[in-house]
């Protein structure tokens, strides 16, 4: 099969669109021929190297993925040769106590398609059978593929974990990346009052026509000074963190009394001061949110199906051209997802 894959870490330039061999599914395992698979932040950290993780070389990235399933085990009853498939990208062992009581993205096991694993960015990917969703008939693949990682991120920050409500107010941080983009949906469907930070005049206009109420252009204006112009002081319920380093201490002074910030990455840099003093004083509440549990995927595609959210996709490219689809990630051009066209 032909696949994009890095055989040393670095920047873009790494990344190698080459022959590879088939993957050899197990027992267990479903072939999918891959028609999409859209980038996150987690292929660019990958490619790059994370100190304490192994990532077995040459590797090939991707976790958002829909394809078309190409062979199943004789054992499988639900999918069969050319169902139009999602993947769900994360997994568990399927075996330990959080596994066992559906906590599996809390399994120490855990992993993700794509991660630890060879992922999308290829003509075909191997994974569970239990971990197929059958793709929405009125959704492209394009479409399909870049909903999995960020939207059930979105859906397991607000509503599991923040447990948003319309009494809410939510700050989104950088509402054009993919997360962004879907958490600014999830707190709207929630039925929260929604402001979202954006680099430029276009992307606030995007941010708004997701259904932000108010937007605040992070490079010009100071983040913590319009959300507490917009809040009339008050500050608001919900910060959804995901920048880290750049936008941590600011995100918890624009926290109210009470409210949670829920953190789900940390692009800028992961090494963040807090001062414990907002925490207390002001009883804050820190989550973190990894992922989303094996049945909160399905649910959110159902949601696409009956129009309540929405895919954005920013640009498409073909496999080959992968490296240049990660320079739009890095260099922040995009709004919503980047998608790899196979």
């Amino acid at each position: 099969m032909r696949a994009v894959r890095f055989h040393r870490h670095g920047g873009p330039e790494v990344l190698k669109y080459e022959e590879a061999p088939d993957p050899v599914p197990t027992a267990d395992d479903v072939l999918v021929r891959v028609k999409a698979c859209a980038l996150n932040h987690l292929d660019i950290w990958g490619r790059n190297g994370l100190p304490n993780v192994d990532i077995p070389l040459p590797h090939i990235a991707g976790s958002d993925i829909a394809g078309e399933v190409e062979s199943v085990p004789k054992e499988e009853e639900l999918f069969g040769k050319g169902d139009e498939v999602i993947v769900n990208p994360g997994i568990g062992c399927g075996r330990c106590d959080k596994c066992l009581m559906g906590y599996d993205n809390q399994c120490r096991d855990y992993t993700v398609i794509g991660y630890k694993v060879d992922g999308g960015y290829a003509e075909l990917v191997k994974v569970r059978r239990t971990h197929l969703i059958r793709k929405p008939e009125s959704m492209g693949f394009e479409e399909a593929a870049s909903i999995p990682v960020v939207f059930e991120t979105a859906w397991h920050m607000l509503a599991t974990k923040a447990q948003v409500g319309p009494a809410d107010t939510v700050l989104v941080l950088a509402a054009s990346s993919g997360v962004g983009s879907a958490a600014v949906q999830v707190a709207k469907l929630l039925g929260a009052k929604v402001i979202a930070t954006a680099g430029d005049s276009q992307k606030m206009k995007m941010a708004r026509e997701l259904g932000a109420d108010s937007t605040i252009n992070h490079y010009d204006e100071d983040v913590l000074a319009e959300v507490m112009r917009i809040t009339e002081k008050r500050g608001v319920d919900v910060v959804v963190e995901h920048v880290g380093k750049a936008t941590w201490e600011g995100s918890l002074k624009c926290l109210a009394k009470g409210g949670k910030l829920v953190t789900c990455g940390a692009t800028s840099g992961a090494q963040a001061t807090t001062d414990l003093r907002y925490v207390y004083n002001r009883e804050l509440t820190v989550y973190g949110s990894f992922m989303a549990r094996l049945g909160e995927l399905p649910e959110v595609v159902r949601m696409f199906e009956d129009g309540r959210l929405r895919t954005v996709v920013d640009s498409v490219y073909p496999l080959k051209e992968a490296a240049e689809a990660q320079r739009r990630m890095e260099g922040s051009k995009h709004f919503g997802k980047i998608v790899l066209k196979i």
